[in-house]
């Protein structure tokens, strides 16, 4: 069994940070590409940022200069460093990653937090 644990939400005021973190844990073998996506009511869940497992980042043009993604290989886990918050990345987000067990390989999703910018 695979589990991605996240954390790090909450409500913050404009121009704030949060740091978002994600644990991968359970019978895994390797961990791929791992990522942050965010959705809000009645849209589409869209990428935020992507990270290889050798450290490559791809982040969406909307959070670039403002958001950071970053790992840890040995411990299976990522982050995602947001400064200078917007009311406009409210939303939930949620972490994902390739993940190979013993016997598959498979995208998954944790359950999402909760990222508020309010005054």
């Amino acid at each position: 069994q695979v589990q991605l644990v996240e954390s790090g939400g909450g409500l913050v005021q404009p121009g704030g940070s949060l740091r978002l973190s994600c644990a991968a844990s359970g019978s895994i073998f390797s961990v791929y590409d791992m990522g942050w996506y965010r959705q809000v009511p009645e849209n589409e869940r869209e990428l935020v940022a992507r990270i290889t497992f050798g450290g490559n980042t791809h982040v969406a043009d909307s959070v670039m200069g403002r958001f950071t993604i970053s790992r840890d290989n040995a411990k299976n886990t990522v982050y995602l460093q947001m400064n200078s918050l917007k009311p406009e990345d409210t939303a939930v987000y949620y972490c994902n990653a390739r993940i190979e067990t013993r016997t598959t390989s498979y995208d998954y999703w944790g359950q999402g937090t909760q990222v508020t910018v309010s005054s």
